[in-house]
């Protein structure tokens, strides 16, 4: 008995001490696990904690980068804006920049005006301002060189120029070409004040075959004697030919800019401002609207630079001019046409005793140049003469037809000759065949050239009074017929010479 309640009692001990025992184990591999699974919860908090800073980080350095690269664009745009405003300014900007190198151009013409009396007809020489501009393309040692059209500076007494600083000085003719109606005046440096040096500048020239159909440009000019203005507008089309009433005008622009009477020679701008023509507004029409012409650049240039070479002269005193000894008429649009031949000056007569004479130039020449200068009326010929003095040698180009009936440019020196006393009295009369008398001053002037014509000068810039109006008006009248009548007996002589 004592034996069982032995081994009850022992079993009873074994398991309240192996439960004991499986409690403890119990309760401290909870305690371990629970401590393991928050330290991994910490852990693992740490880490999202981590990851979201990490993740905040370079969250605001993309967002940094993003507004660095927006900067740098943005900058890139300013610096383009920039450029393109320097390469394409405004058109303020484009006439701010150009206006120095504009200035007015005053021509005191001059002209005879005939009239009658009770004892006899009556010829006078009176003048007239006409207005005009005119562009700077270059200096040398001792000139400034002013390009302007051939029209502006025609028929001169006197030329004035006005600069940027309303200061004017005296100029000169330093050369012209008729043919494209273009010449080239220069302004001695020393008439001008160091002050008016420093406010005028040599143009920049661009290329007028650059410009496109639609391109903006500027006008500026001495319009109708006002002062320099400003017109803008567009290129509306290329390579135009022009109908004038001295021929046909070629290869020019055509702008809707406002050129107006006194914008002749004046600068037509690119956006850079850089000129790509000059302004004629003799061509210019009354009976439409917005369409302006100039010479493009791409042709005046080499012309202008040619002149340039020329050496500056002055009027020579009548007595002292030297002539050529011929009798000449013009070859105009309408008689080159009509029978085949180069405008110019026709030689009908070389007269006796003459520096013609003794040349090798011969009758039925046609001259278009002398020293370089284009000719396209006997009245050209004569401006370009009068500064030539007795004994002066000079080279005539002409068109010469040989025996094909095909026409080559010919070079001939001749030596001006004295011109007879009693030529004096016939410069403007015609010989009986109807070609100009040219012994006395060698070149003549054409009938319809004795009183301004249309304008003259650059499409009326003139003070001249009414009267002198109607005077035209009927000498009008009185040229037609005789042209009537040239054209007539050229063709009969023409006719005669074809035989």
């Amino acid at each position: 008995m004592k034996r069982f309640i032995g081994i009850v009692f022992s079993a009873l001990l074994f398991g309240v001490i192996a439960g004991t025992c499986m409690v403890g184990i119990n309760y401290l591999a909870q305690s371990n696990g629970i401590y393991h699974i928050l330290a991994e919860g910490e852990l693992s908090q740490d880490n999202e904690m981590n990851s979201k800073q990490d993740s905040t980080q370079e969250s605001k350095e993309e967002k940094q980068k993003e507004k660095q690269e927006k900067k740098t664009s943005a900058s890139d745009v300013e610096k383009e804006k920039t450029v393109v405003q320097a390469d394409s300014g405004s058109v303020s900007q484009v006439a701010k920049e150009a206006m120095p190198s504009v200035v007015a151009i005053t021509n005191m013409m001059r002209y005879q005006e005939n009239g009658f009396s009770i004892f006899g007809d009556i010829q006078k020489e009176t003048e007239y301002p006409a207005s005009g501009s005119g562009v700077i393309v270059g200096k040398n040692e001792t000139e400034l060189l002013i390009a302007t059209n051939n029209h502006v500076i025609q028929d001169s007494n006197s030329l004035t120029v006005s600069f940027i600083d309303d200061s004017t000085a005296k100029a000169q003719v330093k050369g012209t070409d008729a043919t494209v109606d273009l010449a080239l005046v220069s302004v001695k440096l020393s008439d001008l004040s160091q002050e008016t040096r420093d406010q005028i500048k040599v143009i920049e020239i661009g290329s007028s075959d650059a410009m496109e159909v639609g391109d903006q440009v500027v006008a500026i000019g001495n319009a109708l004697g006002y002062g320099q203005s400003v017109t803008k507008g567009i290129i509306s089309a290329k390579d135009r030919d022009v109908e004038t009433e001295d021929g046909t005008a070629e290869g020019l622009l055509q702008t809707d800019a406002a050129i107006n009477p006194g914008n002749s020679g004046g600068a037509l701008l690119n956006m850079q401002g850089e000129l790509i023509g000059i302004n004629v507004a003799k061509y210019s029409d009354t009976d439409v609207e917005g369409m302006g012409y100039s010479i493009p650049s791409s042709k005046a240039e080499s012309i202008l630079k040619s002149l340039s070479t020329l050496a500056t002269r002055e009027d020579v005193p009548k007595e002292e001019q030297g002539v050529l000894g011929v009798q000449v008429k013009n070859i105009d649009a309408q008689t080159a046409e009509s029978f085949a031949m180069p405008k110019g000056v026709y030689i009908f007569k070389i007269l006796e005793d003459t520096g013609a004479q003794n040349s090798e130039l011969q009758e039925r020449d046609i001259i278009t140049k002398l020293d370089g200068q284009g000719i396209a009326t006997t009245a050209d010929l004569k401006s370009l003469l009068s500064k030539y003095r007795i004994g002066e040698d000079v080279t005539l180009t002409v068109m010469r037809q040989d025996g094909s009936g095909k026409y080559n440019e010919v070079q001939v020196h001749v030596t001006l000759g004295k011109a007879n006393a009693t030529d004096y009295g016939t410069s403007n009369g015609s010989a009986s065949s109807g070609e100009q008398q040219q012994g006395g001053n060698s070149q003549g002037e054409a009938p319809q050239e004795n009183a301004p014509e249309g304008n003259s000068g650059d499409n009326g810039e003139s003070s001249a009074p009414s009267k002198e109006q109607e005077g035209k008006s009927n000498g009008k009248q009185r040229r037609s017929k005789e042209e009537e009548d040239f054209y007539k007996q050229f063709q009969d002589f023409f006719n005669e010479y074809k035989r």
